[in-house]
C-alpha cells in the first residue's frame, strides 16, 4: 500500500459541513427510488438553551444523525427537526444570578423587564449547543429551527391548555406538592433527585389530654421534628392492640397547646418507631392522605422559603433547620424528648439547585391523567409504538400505571404563562388562547394567572407543534405527509417525563401516535461504571474528543461501545481506534486512486475468485447492516463495518489485487472497476456514522457518481447485491487467508525471513480440498512457498509446526529452521489454554441458572463453542503425542 498519511480531519470537517448546508441536503427534499413517497422524520429532543454538549447528547445525536443519513440515502424525503427548549427554572436561575452580580433583583425590575432579560440571555447564549451539534456533523434542518417560546409554539401550548381545561382534564386545587424553597416553585415528582443522608429519628412524647389506664403520653418517632408545629393528629394501625383503647382519645400537642385526635389508619407501619405516627397533612403526602380519610385539619407552618410563618412565637421566622434545633431543644427542656437514634434515609432535592424539597400544601394546576393514560398505554401494548431495547416497554407501561395527577404550574416568570383570566369584580374566570383584557360578563379589567406551565407540559407538543399544527391542525401539509415521525431517540430518565407525555398529548391532539419507534440509548458512564457528573469530576467533554479524534472518530467510537443490554462504560481508547480507522479508510482509498491510471469506468465484473469472494462478503455485509438498522443495533453495525473494511477489504482484498493491478490491461481494468465498486459501496455504508472522511473520499473518486455528494448518494441495495453471494468463493478465499495467516504467523513466531521459501502442507476436510486446491497459486504467491500440498488425506510432515482453524490443519515444515523443544512447549501451553476454555464452557452450560435465564441462541452459540474447543484440544493432544 502507498505511504500512510494521517487524515487531517480538522482541515476537512467544517468545509464539508458548510457544503452540505449550502446544497440544501439538511432540508426536506424530494426523495428518489421506491421510497420517494415514504418520508422519514425525527424530532430532536430539544436541548435546554442553558445547556452545552455532553456525552449523552453526543451519543444520542450520533444515533439520530446515523438514522437520518441512512434514510436520506435510501431515497426517503428526510427531515431532522431541530429546536431548543426555554428551560424554565434553569434559565430563570441563570438570569437571576446575572442580575444579582449587577446588584439587581428581578423583583425590582418587574416581570416584563425580567422576561426581556431572559430573551437577551437566550439571544446571547442560547445557540451555543446548536453550534456544537453542527460541529458533530449532525444533519438537522437548521433552516427551520424551533424554540418552545416562539409565537406559534406558544399558541399551540395555550390551545392544549384551553382544550384540556374545557374537557375537565385540567383543574386547580390545593394539594401537597414538592416545593423548592430556593427556586420558590413547585417541582414535579419525577424531577426530584433522591440523596442518601445520615440523619436521626427523634422520639417525642405527646401527653394525653386525659390519662387512660395509667398511660400519660404517646411517643411518636419522626425524622422531621420541626413539622410537629403543624400536627393535627396521631395515627396508629387498627390491628395494633397496644393502642386500641386510645383510638378516639386526644393528645395535647406540646409547644402549641393544640388538642389533636388519636385515630386508626391502615397506612401506619407497626414496625416503624413506636407504632404511633404524628400526622402533618400539609407537609407530607402520606399524612395528607391519612388526614383526608380522617377529616383532619390542614395547617401549613412554612412560607414559600421554608421559614416558619407568624403565629408560632419564637419559632416564627426560623428556617427549617433552625426550627428543628429549637423544637428538639424545647422538647428536651420540657422532658418530652424520649431519645434519639441514628437513621439513614433518602431526601428529595431540587434537580436544579439541589436544595432539599419541602412537601408543601399550595394551590396548583393539575392534569387529570386518568383521562389520558389509557390510550397512551394501549398503543404500546399493541405494538403500534415499539421500544428498543424491548425491555423498556414494560418500564413505560409501569410508569403510566402508577402515574398520579400531574402538577403543571410553576411559580416562575420565564415560560408559558398559564392562559387563565380572572375578573375580581364579578368572579368570572376562563381559559383562553388569546389574551383577555376585559371581562366579557361585566366589562371590568381582568388579570392573568401569575404562574407558568411546567416545561414538560410545553415540550409534550414538540413532535406536532413543530409541523404547523398550531395554525392548521391535522390539515397542515407537513403533518398530513409526515406524521407520525419514525424514530425518537432519548435517554431513559425522561421516558416518563417526556416520552409518555408526548404519546398522551399526540393521542389527544392528533388522534394518533407521535412516533413509531423509541430508542432508549444507554447512559454514558465513566470508565469505572460510575455516572459522569461535575461533582465527581469524571465527566468527559465531547468538544475535546472531537478536537483529538475528529467528529468521525468520536461518533464511530461511541457507537462501537453500544450494546443493547447495559450502560456504556466510556472507553476513550475506542475513539483512538476509530480515529486510526478513519486513517485506514483514507489510506486505502488513496491506494485505490493511485492505481486508477487509465481507468475507463464501466460495470463491475467479479469473475476472479477473489472478486467473487469480496463481492459476496459485501452482499452479506449489506444484508447484515440493514437487519441491524431495523433493530437499532448500532454497536453491531459499527463492528461489522470495521471488520469488513479493515480486515477483508484493506488487509486482504487490496493485497490480493496488487498482482492484477500490475498484470495485463484487461485484467488490470477489471480489477480497477471492482476495487472502485467495493470501495464506493463501503463508503456508502460507512457514511451515516463517519460522514466527513467518507464524503471527502467520495468527492475525490474519479468515477461516475449517482449524486454530486455522498450524503445524497443511494444506499447499497441488498436485493441487487444478493446476486453476488457465492458461498464457495467465500469459503475458498477465507481458507486462503487462513493458510497464508498461518504461514505468516509461523514466520513471525520463529523469526523466519519473508524471503525464505517454506514447504507447506494443508490438511482440509472433504469438498473443501478442491476449493482450496483451485486457489493454490494465491497461497504460493502470498505465502512464498517452495512446496504446497493440499488434501484430505495428507500426512503431517516430520519436524513441522501446526496451526488449527475451522476445518483446516496447516503444517509448515521447519526442519533446520526452528527449535522443536520450543514447539513442544508452545503446544503444551495451547493445550492448557484449551482445557481451561473447555472447563469454562462446561461449567457455564451445566449451570441450571444460566440455562433457565439465557436466550436459546446464546445457549446454542456456547454449545457450538464448546464443541469447537474440544475438537481443537483433541488435535493439539494428538500433535503433542506425535512430537513425543
Amino acid at each position: 500500500m502507498a505511504e500512510k498519511i494521517d487524515y487531517d480531519f480538522q482541515a476537512h470537517e467544517r468545509p464539508l459541513f458548510d457544503a452540505w448546508m449550502e446544497a440544501g441536503y439538511f432540508q426536506r427534499t424530494e426523495g428518489f427510488g421506491p421510497l420517494a413517497d415514504n418520508p422519514y422524520t425525527i424530532v430532536i429532543p430539544p436541548p435546554n438553551i442553558t445547556g452545552v454538549l455532553h456525552m449523552g447528547h453526543a451519543l444520542n445525536d450520533t444515533i439520530q444523525d446515523t438514522c437520518i443519513r441512512r434514510a436520506r440515502m435510501q431515497g426517503r424525503p428526510t427531515r431532522w427537526i431541530l429546536g431548543t427548549d426555554h428551560a424554565g427554572i434553569s434559565t430563570q436561575t441563570k438570569v437571576d444570578k446575572k442580575l444579582a452580580d449587577q446588584g439587581i433583583s428581578r423583583l425590582e425590575i418587574g416581570r416584563e423587564a425580567f422576561v426581556e432579560q431572559c430573551y437577551e440571555w437566550y439571544r446571547e447564549y442560547g445557540t451555543t449547543i446548536v453550534n456544537q451539534i453542527k460541529g458533530m456533523g449532525c444533519s438537522c434542518d437548521y433552516s427551520d429551527e424551533h424554540f418552545t417560546l416562539e409565537p406559534a409554539y406558544v399558541k399551540a401550548v395555550r390551545k392544549l391548555f384551553v382544550d384540556w381545561y374545557h374537557n375537565d382534564l385540567i383543574y386547580r386545587g390545593k394539594r401537597i406538592v414538592n416545593w423548592c424553597p430556593s427556586c420558590t416553585t413547585a417541582i414535579a415528582d419525577d424531577e426530584a433527585e433522591y440523596v442518601d443522608e445520615a440523619g436521626h429519628l427523634w422520639y417525642l412524647r405527646y401527653p394525653l389530654t386525659e390519662p387512660v389506664d395509667g398511660i400519660e403520653y404517646l411517643t411518636v418517632a419522626t425524622t422531621r421534628p420541626e413539622t410537629m408545629l403543624g400536627d393535627t393528629g396521631v395515627a396508629v394501625n387498627p390491628k395494633d392492640e397496644r393502642f386500641g383503647k386510645l383510638v378516639g382519645k386526644t393528645v395535647k400537642l406540646p409547644l402549641v397547646d393544640r388538642e389533636i385526635p388519636i385515630f386508626a389508619d391502615w397506612h401506619v407501619d407497626v414496625e416503624f418507631g413506636t407504632g404511633c405516627v404524628k400526622v402533618t397533612p400539609s407537609h407530607d403526602p402520606n399524612d395528607w392522605a391519612m388526614g383526608e380519610r380522617a377529616g383532619l385539619e390542614r395547617i401549613n407552618i412554612f412560607d414559600e422559603t421554608a421559614h416558619v410563618v407568624e403565629g408560632y412565637g419564637a419559632f416564627s421566622g426560623m428556617d427549617r433547620d433552625e426550627a428543628r434545633e429549637a423544637v428538639v431543644a424545647a422538647f428536651d427542656e420540657l422532658g418530652l424528648l424520649d431519645h434519639v437514634e441514628d437513621h439513614d434515609h433518602s431526601v428529595m432535592t431540587c434537580y436544579r439547585c439541589h436544595t432539599k424539597l419541602e412537601p408543601w400544601e399550595s394551590e396548583q394546576w393539575f392534569v387529570a391523567v386518568d383521562g389520558l393514560k389509557k390510550d397512551a398505554a394501549r398503543v404500546v401494548e399493541d405494538g403500534t409504538i415499539q421500544f428498543h431495547p424491548e425491555r423498556w416497554r414494560q418500564v413505560y407501561l409501569d410508569w403510566l400505571a402508577n402515574l398520579k395527577d400531574w402538577c403543571i404550574s410553576r411559580q416562575l416568570w420565564w415560560g408559558h404563562r398559564i392562559p387563565m383570566f380572572y375578573c375580581d369584580e364579578c368572579g368570572w374566570e376562563d381559559a383562553s388562547v388569546e389574551d383577555v383584557e376585559t371581562c366579557p360578563k361585566c366589562g371590568a379589567a381582568v388579570r392573568q394567572d401569575e404562574d407558568v406551565l411546567d416545561t414538560w407540559f410545553s415540550s409534550q407538543l414538540w413532535p406536532f407543534a413543530t409541523m404547523g399544527w398550531t395554525e392548521e391542525g391535522m390539515g397542515a401539509p407537513e403533518i398530513k405527509r409526515c406524521y407520525p415521525t419514525q424514530v425518537l431517540s432519548t435517554a431513559r430518565d425522561i421516558m416518563g417525563l417526556w416520552v409518555a407525555r408526548m404519546v398522551m398529548a399526540s393521542m389527544y391532539c392528533c388522534d394518533g401516535i407521535p412516533f413509531e419507534h423509541v430508542i432508549i440509548h444507554p447512559t454514558v458512564m465513566a470508565a469505572d461504571g460510575k455516572p459522569m457528573s461535575k461533582s465527581r469530576g469524571n465527566g468527559v467533554d465531547p468538544l475535546r474528543l472531537m478536537q483529538d479524534y475528529g467528529a468521525d472518530g468520536m461518533r464511530f467510537g461511541l457507537l462501537m461501545q453500544v450494546t443493547g443490554t447495559q450502560d456504556l462504560k466510556f472507553n476513550e481508547a475506542k475513539l483512538e481506534s476509530s480515529r486510526n480507522f478513519a486513517n485506514k479508510i483514507r489510506n486505502a482509498a488513496r491506494f485505490v486512486m493511485m492505481n486508477l491510471d487509465g481507468y475507463d469506468g464501466g460495470a463491475p465484473d467479479p469473475q476472479n475468485p477473489v472478486d467473487r469472494w469480496i463481492f459476496s462478503r459485501l452482499a452479506n455485509l449489506v444484508a447484515a447492516v440493514d437487519e441491524a438498522y431495523a433493530d437499532f443495533e448500532f454497536g453491531d453495525i459499527t463492528r461489522d463495518l470495521y471488520s469488513f473494511f479493515w480486515n477483508e477489504f484493506c488487509d486482504w482484498y487490496i493485497e490480493l489485487s496488487k498482482a492484477r493491478l500490475n498484470g495485463e490491461p484487461e485484467e488490470r481494468a477489471q480489477c480497477q472497476r471492482n476495487l472502485v465498486f467495493v470501495l464506493d459501496q463501503a463508503l456508502r455504508l460507512l457514511h451515516p456514522i463517519m460522514p466527513f472522511v467518507t464524503e471527502e473520499i467520495y468527492q475525490e473518486l474519479p468515477v461516475e457518481k449517482d449524486a454530486p455528494m455522498l450524503i445524497g448518494a443511494a444506499w447499497p441495495d441488498a436485493k441487487a447485491l444478493a446476486a453476488y453471494i457465492d458461498a464457495d468463493a467465500e469459503r475458498a478465499v477465507s481458507m486462503v487467508c487462513e493458510v497464508v495467516s498461518a504461514v505468516r504467523a509461523t514466520r513471525a513466531r520463529y523469526g523466519i525471513s519473508p524471503r525464505t521459501e517454506l514447504s507447506v502442507v494443508v490438511k482440509v476436510e472433504g469438498g473443501d480440498a478442491a476449493l482450496l486446491q483451485a486457489q493454490a497459486g494465491l497461497i504460493e504467491r502470498m505465502g512464498n512457498t517452495s512446496e504446497l500440498a493440499i488434501g484430505a488425506d495428507v500426512e503431517k510432515p516430520g519436524e513441522s509446526s501446526v496451526t488449527l482453524s475451522a476445518g483446516l490443519e496447516v503444517y509448515v515444515v521447519l526442519s533446520g529452521l526452528v527449535d522443536f523443544d520450543a514447539e513442544r512447549i508452545r503446544l503444551k501451553k495451547e493445550c492448557e489454554k484449551l482445557e481451561k476454555d473447555a472447563a469454562k464452557f462446561e461449567k457455564k452450560l451445566s449451570n441450571p441458572g444460566f440455562l433457565a435465564k439465557a436466550a436459546p441462541e446464546i445457549i446454542e452459540k456456547d454449545t457450538a463453542k464448546l464443541a469447537e474447543v474440544r475438537d481443537n484440544l483433541e488435535r493439539v493432544k494428538a500433535q503433542l503425542a506425535e512430537l513425543g
